[in-house]
C-alpha cells in the first residue's frame, strides 16, 4: 500500500497539490481494507498521538518565550520561529493539530508586537487578526484559520454597530448565519466528505451555530412577551435537530444543550420533586438522547429524510444511501 510519506514526496516533487494527499490516502487506505468510502463527519486534524506529542512541544515553546522579557516589536521574532515551524511541520509534513497549536501562537504573538494607539485601536486589532488568519489559511490551506478568521471579522462587526450585544443579543443571528451560510455552500461542494472544503464547513459550523442559538435564545429568555418562551425554545431546538440531521453535522447541535437544559428546567419546574431531582431527570433524559442519536444518527437520518434520496435535493446532501454501512 502506498504510504502517506510517500504521498508527500510526490506532492513536493510537483506530481500532484498538497489538498489532494489526504482524499488520496484516505481513498488508498479503503481500497485496502475493502470498506466503502463515508460521508462520516470524522476529525482529520489528527492521525496518531505523535501530533499530540508534537503539539505539547509547541505549547511548551509558546509558554517559555511567553516568559522572556520581549516586549513591542520584538515579539515579532518568536512570529519568525513559529512561521519557520509551519513551513516545516504544517506546509511539508502536513501535521493538522501541531498546524493549528502555531496559527494560535502566531496570532499571540502579533497581537503582542502589533498594538494600536488610534482611536479605532479595538477595531484595528480585530482586523489584523482576521488578515494573519486569511494569510495564514492562503499559504497553508489550514481549515482551522477560517475560525479565527471568521470570529475575528464577527468580533469587528460587533465594534462597528456599536450595539450592546447584551440588550441586543438578536444582532449576532445576521453574522451567524452568513457564516453558516458560507459553511453550507463548501458542504454542498463537498458531499463525500472526502477533501478540505468539508473541513472548511466544519469550524465554521463551530463558530456559527453558538453565535445564532445564542442570538435567538437569550433573545427569547429576557423577551417580556406573553408568548410561551420555553415552547418556542423547544420546537427551535427541534428544528436545529432536523437541520442538523438533514445536514449530517452533529457539531452544530452541541451549542443547544445547554439551552436545552435550561427550557427543560423551566418547563418542569411546577411538575416534578425538588431542583436537584428535576435536573437529575433531565440530565438522564438528555443522556439517553446524545446516546440513542449518537449510535443511530445515520438510520434516524434515512429513516427521516430517505425520501429525499431521489430527488434534486440529494445532490446537495450527503448520500442517504451508505447510511447503512456505518450503522
Amino acid at each position: 500500500m502506498i504510504s502517506k510519506s510517500t504521498l508527500q514526496q510526490a506532492a513536493r516533487e510537483g506530481l500532484l497539490s498538497a489538498e489532494q494527499i489526504e482524499p488520496l490516502h484516505r481513498f488508498i487506505q479503503q481500497q485496502a481494507s475493502g470498506t466503502e468510502p463515508t460521508t462520516a463527519e470524522s476529525l482529520k486534524f489528527i492521525r496518531s498521538f505523535g501530533d499530540i506529542f508534537i503539539t505539547l512541544g509547541i505549547v511548551f515553546l509558546l509558554m517559555a518565550i511567553n516568559m522572556t522579557s520581549l516586549s513591542g516589536l520584538s515579539n515579532l521574532l518568536p512570529v519568525l520561529i513559529f512561521v519557520v515551524l509551519a513551513e516545516w511541520l504544517l506546509r511539508h509534513r502536513r501535521l493538522v493539530l501541531p498546524g493549528m497549536a502555531i496559527l494560535i501562537a502566531l496570532l499571540f504573538f502579533i497581537n503582542k508586537a502589533i498594538s494600536f494607539d488610534t482611536e479605532y485601536a479595538l477595531e484595528s486589532a480585530f482586523l489584523l487578526l482576521s488578515v494573519s488568519s486569511l494569510l495564514f489559511y492562503w499559504r497553508y490551506k489550514l481549515p482551522f484559520a477560517l475560525l479565527p478568521l471568521a470570529a475575528g471579522l464577527v468580533a469587528l462587526f460587533s465594534v462597528i454597530i456599536g450595539l450592546d450585544l447584551l440588550q441586543q443579543p438578536a444582532i449576532l443571528a445576521l453574522p451567524g448565519l452568513i457564516i453558516f451560510s458560507i459553511a453550507l455552500w463548501f458542504d454542498t461542494q463537498d458531499t463525500a466528505r472526502a477533501s478540505s472544503l468539508s473541513d472548511n464547513a466544519f469550524w465554521l459550523y463551530l463558530l456559527a451555530a453558538p453565535l445564532i442559538v445564542h442570538a435567538l435564545m437569550v433573545t427569547l429568555i429576557i423577551s417580556e412577551s406573553a408568548i410561551n418562551k420555553n415552547i418556542l425554545m423547544m420546537l427551535f431546538f427541534a428544528v436545529f435537530f432536523l437541520l442538523a440531521l438533514l445536514i449530517d453535522r452533529r457539531i452544530i447541535l452541541v451549542s443547544s444543550q445547554l439551552y436545552l437544559i435550561y427550557a427543560l428546567t423551566q418547563l418542569l419546574q411546577n411538575q416534578l420533586g425538588s431542583t436537584q431531582e428535576m435536573m437529575m431527570y433531565i440530565l438522564i433524559g438528555l443522556a439517553l438522547f446524545v446516546i440513542y442519536f449518537g449510535t443511530y444518527w445515520y438510520k434516524t437520518r434515512r429513516l427521516i429524510f430517505g425520501a429525499l434520496s431521489a430527488t434534486k435535493i440529494a445532490a446537495w446532501l450527503p448520500a442517504f444511501e451508505a447510511d447503512d454501512l456505518r450503522h
